[in-house]
């Protein structure tokens, strides 16, 4: 953080900086050992506990989503609802599986196919995975756990079979939905859960103009109490729309020339 800051006074941080302090923090004492999270595949498995909850949940109402769709930041909350209904999907039944990102770090969307570090001092292994290159710090939007340069190696695979599909979205837009949200159901989502929100609501106007009937299922992640401030900048008309130049992205990706290319 310290370096960053030196070349960098205003960064905002990101995932990856913060992950290199905590990794480097926890190698220099004996009694402390680090558990990476998030952007790896075994993080992903022990989240699908919830994905299989939602099947047993839908089972009980007597229906099958036609449409399943989660925020992705590194990939475990997406994961965990997704992977056991990617089951069905491989295994005959008809699900579109969408990832919502936002437009100002849209790994999914825009990133590349590479190996790359998890970290932004390279401290991590390297993983195949889409990413925006290591040293890529995302705008400060408000969705701060989606703020990450990569996506876990088992999504990015899944994007790239085409079992997945993902959409990137302005913060805009994302509140919008947000404060409908709120005042139909009473609950304040938090950023990085109204991606998935908006989402939802963009699946459901396609199916309203189509006249067709979609059983809509999405990952209600996080609540926004501690969001209030976001939510104030929203109705001052304070927040900033982002989507990432191509240039911007082009220099961030030239930190991975010379690794490894996957097969």
């Amino acid at each position: 953080g310290r370096a960053i800051l030196a070349e960098h006074p205003d960064s905002p941080g990101s995932l990856g900086i913060a992950i290199s302090e905590a990794v480097e923090d926890a190698a220099q004492r004996d009694d402390t050992a680090y558990s990476l999270g998030s952007v790896l595949n075994h993080v992903l498995l022990h989240q699908t506990v919830i994905g299989q909850e939602a099947l047993a949940q839908m089972d009980m109402a007597g229906a099958f989503p036609n449409v399943v769709i989660g925020c992705v930041g590194g990939g475990s909350n997406f994961a965990g609802l997704a992977f056991p209904f990617l089951r069905e999907k491989i295994a005959g039944r008809e699900i579109d599986v969408l990832a919502c990102e936002p437009a100002a770090c849209p790994t999914l969307t825009r990133g590349i196919f590479a190996y790359d570090f998890g970290d932004t001092s390279k401290l991590t292994p390297l993983v195949a995975m889409h990413t925006l290159g290591h040293d890529f710090v995302p705008a400060p939007i408000h969705a701060g756990g989606l703020r990450y340069h990569g996506v876990a190696p088992l999504i990015s695979q899944l994007v790239r079979d085409g079992l997945i599909r993902a959409d990137a979205y302005l913060q805009n837009d994302v509140f919008a939905s947000a404060v409908q949200f709120a005042g139909s159901e009473g609950i304040i989502p938090a950023p990085e859960a109204a991606h998935a929100i908006h989402g939802a609501l963009q699946v459901a106007k396609q199916a309203d103009e189509a006249g067709e009937e979609r059983t809509i299922l999405f990952n209600l992640s996080g609540h926004g109490h501690f969001d209030m401030g976001a939510y104030d900048k929203y109705f001052a008309g304070e927040l900033e729309d982002v989507a990432l130049d191509e240039d911007e992205m082009r220099r961030a990706l030239d930190a991975i020339e010379g690794l490894p290319t996957p097969a």
